[in-house]
């Protein structure tokens, strides 16, 4: 994955009040990527927050002072890379992001059952989609396969290893 690739991680809604502020539709579990000071590439060239409220989903750009100005921000998308989320996020022990568990072959039992494509939120689980390794395919299962990310099917995720092990994902494998 190329480290200096930009993703997508919030969208700058309509005015709010008189003074600049500027709603703020966030694309990522990470808010505390936005804070006073920090600066990034968007869709309307570079922009540094000035004042932002995250309980309240309310920003400010400095040079976009007042309504007039703030109006030629709507729509904006707003992007990071994934170093800049890296530095800019505190993960908790055991959190990892999407972009570090995609790729890792999932195993269960000593068995790979095929390596994760992406992750899917769907309503409010996150979902591994998986590409089932060719010798399960060869033997009639599914060549995809979604498994939640959740404690009862991932037992460990080790991003360095590339690996994330499971429990009861074949089962779901063969109900596929």
């Amino acid at each position: 994955m190329n480290k200096t690739q930009k993703f997508f991680i919030a969208q700058v809604g309509k005015t709010h009040g008189l003074h600049g502020d500027l709603k703020l539709h966030l694309h990522t579990d990470f808010p505390e990527q936005f804070k006073v000071g920090y600066s990034f590439d968007t869709s309307s060239g570079s922009l540094e927050i000035l004042r932002i409220n995250l309980d309240r989903g309310i920003v400010t750009f400095r040079g976009y002072e007042g309504i007039d100005y703030a109006k030629k921000l709507t729509n904006t998308k707003i992007y990071a890379t994934l170093e800049e989320t890296k530095e800019r996020c505190d993960l908790k022990e055991g959190e990892h992001f999407w972009f570090e568990i995609e790729e890792c072959s999932v195993v269960e039992d000593d068995e790979v059952l095929g390596k994760i494509i992406e992750i899917q939120r769907l309503a409010d689980v996150n979902y591994m989609f998986i590409e089932t390794d060719n010798k399960l395919i060869e033997n009639g299962l599914a060549k995809t396969f979604l498994v939640p990310y959740i404690e009862r099917y991932v037992l460990k995720s080790d991003v360095k290893a590339k690996m994330v092990l499971t429990k009861d994902a074949k089962e779901i494998l063969e109900a596929s």
